[in-house]
């Protein structure tokens, strides 16, 4: 097989991929070590004919493969995989360069800065953020964990100058109780204080500024520094949205914290007009410092990309800038052209604009906002059957396309919490032993429930009913195998239709 008949057939493989999604099983039935049982225990000596190495990529990995973009993924966040992306990813690596300033390729500075300005008119970002700003700006990083140790980074280096008789062991990053692992893994990596502040079911999980305020003063009469705080639009566990604008009124009183805000899901929901004001845009634009969303989470670019916006491009530069001579460059040094390096941990950088540059242009931004807008109707529908339901019910405020709930049957009034978490944790590993669908658990403030996020372009309404057909089915499953010793009381019965997938 030569190169352009293997490349027409991973074209033609990709697209019958994508094709039969929804008749393939969602998780992936191997065990670990099954690819180290399959695979030679080292590399061929002479190589291999280019069929053998593509058909067992068919035999060997997509077995083992999880199927992100299955319309029956409802787990974790969305992880998009569209046409567009899969070209420009293509083209990308077909062109393999670092990256790291602007004279080692041109394109690849000057397309990262002119998307990103794009995506900053799209969500109804300021100005201010703009690189045409030439004060602030966006970057393009790894990961919201890579954008959020960023600006960790940055705000630290600035308090430091600003205060430099502080020790480091003395410096606190604040998050919250329900704010994302990036959040202790900054603080980890960084040898930083974490303290996670709290926050309630009465509040919808949301940081409320009164108890930004009490930590501060708490804090600063201890000796300790809080220098940043990682707010969040749209939590993992539960889709919550911290009260920027209150955090922002007690903020302004001790303008040394920088606010980060963290939105890699919610954030892209800021495409449409109708969201922004509950989603705390106005105060992003006019109070953070820095902003992050993960368009690979529900904007349909590939893993991986996360949009970072600073206020100030100054505070990363400062706090990252190192160049030795073999990277100094003409207009590096005149500082008419971005140097992308100095905006991050890393040196090089992949050229992940491409895959931007061409799905913003292949959809537009009527097709963003109606992808959007059609997770959004079909969680409102799957929201209304748990709130009709007599087995389920809601746990906390869905949030655009996420819903939270747990099994707790009307006719079992009776149950404490810890008998209700009990029936969860069993309801949910009758769930996540299925091949057929894909979800994830949580746990709010000692309540144990289940999550279900929707996000893959190929969902359809009648995904979401099916959904909820088998989530009944398990339910009365275990109700009726389990009816003796729930809660130490017996229930009404009801009988059981076996449910079949297809």
């Amino acid at each position: 097989m030569n190169a352009e008949q293997a490349g027409y057939q991973a074209i033609d493989r990709i697209c019958d991929y994508h094709v039969t999604l929804r008749d393939r099983p969602v998780l992936s039935q191997v065990e670990p070590g099954y690819l180290r049982k399959a695979l030679p225990s080292s590399a061929p000596t002479e190589g291999e004919d280019f069929q053998l190495i593509a058909d067992d990529y068919q035999k060997y990995i997509i077995p083992g493969l999880t199927h992100w973009q299955h319309p029956s993924f409802f787990a974790y966040f969305p992880t998009p995989s569209t046409f567009e992306g899969i070209l420009a990813e293509l083209y990308a690596s077909s062109t393999s360069n670092p990256g790291f300033n602007w004279s080692v390729s041109p394109a690849c500075t000057e397309l990262e800065a002119v998307v990103m300005d794009w995506i900053a008119q799209l969500l109804g970002l300021d100005e201010s953020f703009y690189n045409t700003s030439e004060v602030g700006g966006g970057v393009i990083q790894t990961s919201a964990s890579d954008s959020v140790l960023v600006a960790t980074v940055a705000a630290r280096s600035r308090y430091i100058r600003e205060h430099p008789q502080v020790a480091m062991e003395n410096l606190v990053l604040y998050t919250t109780t329900q704010t994302h692992s990036l959040g202790k893994k900054a603080g980890l990596v960084l040898g930083l204080r974490v303290r996670a502040l709290a926050v309630t079911a009465q509040d919808d999980f949301a940081l409320r500024g009164d108890t930004l305020k009490v930590a501060l003063e708490e804090d600063m009469n201890a000796g300790f520094h809080p220098f940043i705080l990682i707010g969040t639009v749209g939590t993992t566990s539960s889709g919550a949205v911290d009260r920027l604008d209150e955090i922002a009124d007690v903020a302004k009183h001790y303008p040394f914290l920088w606010l980060h805000v963290d939105a890699a899901w919610a954030g892209v929901a800021l495409v449409c007009p109708e969201y922004r004001e509950a989603y705390q845009l106005p105060t992003i634009n006019s109070y953070v410092d820095s902003f992050c969303t993960s368009f690979y989470k529900w904007g349909l670019i590939q893993f991986d990309g996360s949009c970072l916006w600073v206020r100030h491009r100054k505070d990363l530069t400062d706090a990252l800038d190192v160049t030795p001579e073999f990277l100094r460059s003409k207009h590096g040094n005149a500082g008419t052209a971005i140097d992308y390096r100095n905006w991050q941990l890393g040196l090089g950088k992949r050229f992940r604009s491409l895959k931007f540059w061409f799905v913003l242009r292949a959809r537009g931004v009527k097709g963003f906002q109606k992808y959007i807008s059609d997770c959004i109707k079909l969680n409102t529908k799957f929201t209304q059957s748990i709130y009709e339901s007599e087995l389920f019910s809601v746990v906390t405020k869905p949030s655009l396309s996420m819903t939270v709930f747990r099994l707790a049957p009307k006719s079992l009034p009776q149950l404490r919490t810890s008998e209700l978490n009990t029936l969860n944790r069993a309801f949910y590993a009758r769930l996540a032993a299925r091949n057929d669908i894909a979800i994830t658990q949580t746990d709010l403030n000692g309540v144990f429930c289940i999550r279900m996020v929707i996000g893959a372009e190929q969902t359809l309404e009648s995904d979401v009913e099916r959904v909820l057909a088998l989530m009944k089915y398990e339910a009365m499953v275990l109700l009726k195998n389990q009816w003796e010793g729930i809660g130490g009381r017996r229930g009404r019965k009801t009988d059981v239709v076996p449910f079949h997938s297809h």
